[in-house]
């Protein structure tokens, strides 16, 4: 170790892999965990068995030694065991006695293939010398290796049968007949380990993270620790304040169900119109709660130790919040599609999933929920991948039933021309390809950023009113306005314009870009010589 000590210290800088800390007495444990969870990833992208952070040498080099003793040293393993995902800790902590001092080489173990390491659920990464998140770049590069290693698929050695609950295996059984039929005569003669191998829970007899998450008795989830199966379910009164929650744990296989009960899915009732609309429909569809809760539990990413929430709001909008980054490229790239993924975050637990009927992978579950949404003229489902999160935003009433009704008229829109006007409709940015195309057919207008529905669709769908307000007043009329004020009272500063104009211009700009429209036109009237500025006020040009 004295050699490999001095070959770390030839080195002529800190790199990814290596690391030096002076350390005299302690040293802190949640600076420890985000090293490790660095220097492991950096290990394995940088193709190296182990990395090395190395106690008691100073960032220059010299040699300073550390009184750090064994009970610290457990405690760190312990620290890094508990708050790592997935659960790792030192691959050995080497003691070296060098020039007369104590020295501690903390060897940490690369990723394993496939998965990056986190720390309390975050993933970190060097740059060099600075350690900071592992970046987009590095992750992918770590989650795309061949090797892949499935969490959902690891076995846990110290689990048993014993650790599942039987109502759960009862009712697994009773969901894999119905899925596969030809066997229901046969599965009644298979003991539980038969069933739960065929059924691809376990693996040959061994309990899997799956089986934990599906089928574990709640006192079994300590298993897949730091990993949790728990779903949260929150209700919110309109005011975003929090009034009643559950939290549910394994087994998820049964749990879902009561998840599901608590959603209070109240009726929506649509004024009669003609034909277009039904008397009443459920606020959420059976079939889209079914989906996206299914669909958290399945593309969770469970090394990130975070719940799955479901939020239900008071004023009618549902949403699911997992954990992890979206695999396919975008919602559009998955409608677009309509077939099945050829990536899976835990393929393991997605098999295991179909068989158990809770989900298929056909590859039409996301674009069946846009689709009810669009044929019960409610807002589609709205998503967001921010934040290394997931979260799906379904409302369940008409937003504007007159808006809603006319536009259901429009009967050779496609689900895709509806989607952008969706996007539209809800401030969301679009491309120019997609920009070109809603105005190739005369669906929106506006400049970048600011498009609206244009007139055509407003005419058909009656939102004549709201398109003027949305279009607001032109450039011209707006510097007529200006000239029109500095002839009948002489004089007038931009704050006088902003009052009488701010709530003229298009409600697609926010006030900056209001009180910037006003600035503009002053200065079109001055480079016009038509106004010109005295002192903190506006006056009209003399005559020349």
């Amino acid at each position: 170790m004295i050699d490999v000590l001095n070959n770390l210290l030839s080195l002529t800088t800190e790199n990814e892999v290596v690391e030096f800390k002076e350390a005299k007495n302690q040293y802190d444990k949640d600076k420890l965990g985000r090293y490790f969870s660095a220097l492991s990833n950096e290990a394995n992208l940088k193709g190296k068995p182990n990395a090395w952070l190395v106690l008691g040498v100073k960032n220059d080099k010299s040699v300073a030694g550390t009184s750090i003793n064994d009970h610290q040293i457990n405690e760190y393993k312990a620290e890094m065991a508990n708050h790592t995902s997935p659960k790792l800790s030192f691959a050995d902590v080497h003691k070296v006695n060098y020039q007369g001092f104590n020295v501690l080489l903390f060897e940490i173990p690369a990723a394993p293939q496939g998965i990056p390491v986190s720390w309390k659920g975050h993933r970190y990464g060097r740059d060099g010398e600075s350690l900071g998140g592992l970046n987009d770049y590095e992750l992918k590069k770590i989650q795309s290796q061949t090797q892949y290693a499935d969490w959902s698929a690891q076995i846990i050695e110290h689990a048993s049968l014993d650790d599942l609950s039987l109502k759960a295996i009862s009712m697994a059984k009773k969901q894999f007949a119905e899925k596969n039929t030809k066997l229901r005569e046969e599965i009644p003669t298979w003991d539980n380990a038969t069933f739960l191998n065929k059924a691809k829970v376990c693996i040959n007899g061994k309990i899997t993270n799956t089986a934990i998450l599906l089928l574990g008795k709640p006192e079994s989830e300590h298993y897949i620790s730091p990993a949790t199966a728990k779903i949260s379910w929150i209700l919110k009164d309109r005011d975003n304040i929090e009034k009643d929650y559950e939290h549910f744990t394994c087994p998820l296989l049964l749990e879902v169900q009561n998840v599901k009960a608590k959603i209070r899915n109240l009726k929506y009732r649509y004024i009669k119109d003609g034909t277009l609309f039904p008397d009443e429909v459920d606020q959420y569809d059976p079939y889209i709660v079914r989906e996206a809760l299914n669909n958290c539990i399945a593309h969770q990413d469970y090394t990130l130790g975070g719940k799955i929430n479901v939020v239900e709001h008071e004023d009618g909008k549902l949403t699911f919040v997992n954990s992890g980054t979206f695999i396919p490229e975008s919602i559009e790239k998955v409608i677009e599609a309509d077939a099945p993924e050829t990536n899976y975050r835990n393929p393991f637990l997605a098999n295991a999933m179909v068989n158990l009927n809770m989900i298929d992978t056909i590859g039409s579950g996301i674009k069946k929920m846009f689709i009810i949404q669009k044929n019960k003229y409610f807002p589609l489902p709205d998503y967001d991948f921010s934040n290394e999160k997931i979260t799906v935003k379904i409302t369940g009433k008409v937003v504007d039933v007159n808006y809603a009704r006319k536009l259901a008229e429009l009967k050779e829109l496609s689900l895709q021309e509806i989607m952008l006007l969706d996007k539209v409709a809800k401030s969301k940015s679009i491309t120019k390809d997609e920009v070109r195309q809603l105005k190739s057919k005369k669906l929106i207008e506006g400049r970048k950023p600011n498009y609206h529905i244009s007139s055509s669709v407003a005419n058909v769908t009656g939102e004549k009113a709201k398109y003027i307000k949305q279009r607001g007043i032109d450039d011209a009329y707006c510097q007529k306005i200006i000239l029109d004020y500095l002839s009948k009272f002489k004089a007038g500063r931009k704050s006088d314009f902003e009052k009488i104009l701010l709530d003229k211009l298009p409600d697609v700009l926010d006030i900056e870009q209001k009180k910037n429209k006003v600035k503009n036109n002053l200065q079109t009237l001055r480079k016009q010589g038509k106004i010109v500025p005295d002192g903190k006020v506006w006056k009209m040009s003399k005559p020349k």
